[in-house]
């Protein structure tokens, strides 16, 4: 008996060249976890797989390159503060409770839930400084399905007593410690954390460096985001061209590294990040929320970074990535109206590539339904918000600007049905 079934309806997904592709009253054929492609007419050779027939959209599942799970607790507080003082103020009180493991426990089990429960599929996750608490978090994640990244938060300077590392000689360490009580884990990998340039002394920066280097790690990070942090940056490290000329000297960039925000970089600044293959991950309702700035998000696309979405809650108030989708497009016609009118303002089509393709090519072959792509699979119950004359491209854009995690009726995972 053949390992894989068809799902048969109206298909939407990104193509490669970024274009949106769609297929209606079409089957989508899954075989050992993987999409076999899309076809108006089932080959013979899949005639023996079942069938689903599913009412609403067939998309590909969400890519959240940026999120911090211990901030699930606070989401929706302290949002009238900029960066700095929010990080003071809400979240690092908030992380170092979770050196305690009853409390850390519940925490994450409702984070796992909320995220098991979203349009999400797979996700980058910051956790704490603390080794054991970011364990429970990636046994949870493990056993929910999804496919995650989670890391081990490093940061030993510039940080509140209560909340900070007291060397990088011992925040390595911890981190060895985790890496090697991390390695059963399938679906969910560890990835290197540097928390950003200012809470991380060189040393610490360079022993991360290291560990990618020798373990062959991913490492995630943020970058450029907020006006006083990059000056911050500026006196911390005055000899470095810029804050990711910082990244760049100890060895923290390329393909398998992802920086959070990148909301003022420089136009040499974009340059690097496009030479090493760096991902950006783009976190619209966190910058509006925390008053960042508006990530110029057409230029990189132009220029040919790899960039996604990142809910990064709890400075973004959700983890609905539809939502995420939506705060991207009026993000950039906000910016296309009062800061720059020669970029183009993100279309329907190029937040959903942002939120799929785009951002699911950080884990492989990830967000589109290609022949060999990972079936990562929602199917999005649409009929709150279409109108029975509706075409499929109208549903889709109604899909982008109306629909909420709430409406995704089935979820699949590398070809598993989460819900």
């Amino acid at each position: 008996m053949m390992d894989g079934f068809v799902l048969f309806g109206d298909i939407v997904h990104t193509a490669p060249d970024s274009g949106l592709s769609l297929h209606g009253h079409s089957h989508l054929v899954v075989e050992s976890g993987r999409c076999a492609g899309v076809f108006p007419i089932l080959p013979e050779r899949f005639r023996g797989l079942p069938i689903e027939n599913c009412a609403g959209l067939i998309v590909p599942g969400f890519a959240d390159l940026h999120l911090h799970a211990p901030q699930h607790r606070n989401l929706g507080l302290g949002l009238d503060m900029e960066l700095l003082d929010w990080l003071n103020t809400i979240t690092f009180p908030t992380e170092a409770h979770f050196s305690d493991e009853d409390f850390a426990a519940a925490e994450y089990e409702k984070f796992s839930a909320a995220l098991r429960r979203s349009a999400t599929t797979r996700a980058c996750v910051f956790a704490t400084i603390h080794g054991d608490a970011t364990l429970q978090l990636m046994r949870l994640l493990e056993q929910s399905g999804l496919f995650t990244f989670v890391g081990k938060v490093n940061m030993d300077r510039n940080s509140p007593a209560f909340y900070v590392e007291d060397s990088a000689s011992k925040s390595l360490r911890a981190t060895e410690r985790w890496l090697d009580a991390a390695d059963s884990f399938t679906h969910c990998r560890p990835i290197l954390t540097p928390r950003f340039v200012p809470s991380c002394s060189d040393e610490l920066l360079s022993g991360l460096g290291r560990l990618a280097r020798e373990r062959k790690l991913p490492l995630q990070s943020h970058l450029s985001e907020n006006l006083r942090e990059i000056a911050w940056v500026k006196k911390l490290c005055p000899d470095s061209s810029s804050y990711t000329g910082v990244y760049e000297a100890f060895g923290l960039l390329g393909e398998r590294s992802i920086m959070a925000h990148c909301v003022h970089l420089s136009g040499r600044e974009i340059d690097i990040i496009h030479d090493t293959g760096t991902f950006a991950a783009h976190c619209p309702t966190s910058n509006i929320n925390v008053r960042s700035g508006a990530a110029p998000v057409r230029r990189y696309l132009d220029a040919g970074l790899n960039i996604g979405l990142g809910s990064d809650i709890s400075g973004g108030h959700t983890l609905d990535l539809f939502e995420v989708m939506r705060a991207a497009i009026d993000v950039s016609k906000l910016r296309w109206r009062l800061v720059d009118d020669s970029l183009p303002a993100l279309t329907a089509a190029d937040a959903f590539a942002l939120a799929t393709r785009r951002g699911g090519a950080f884990f492989g072959k990830v967000g589109a339904f290609d022949a060999g792509y990972e079936a990562d699979i929602l199917v999005v119950d649409d009929r709150r918000y279409v109108n029975s004359e509706d075409s499929l491209s109208q549903r889709f854009e109604r899909m982008v600007h109306l629909a909420r995690a709430e409406d995704v009726a089935h979820k699949y995972v590398a070809g598993v049905r989460i819900f």
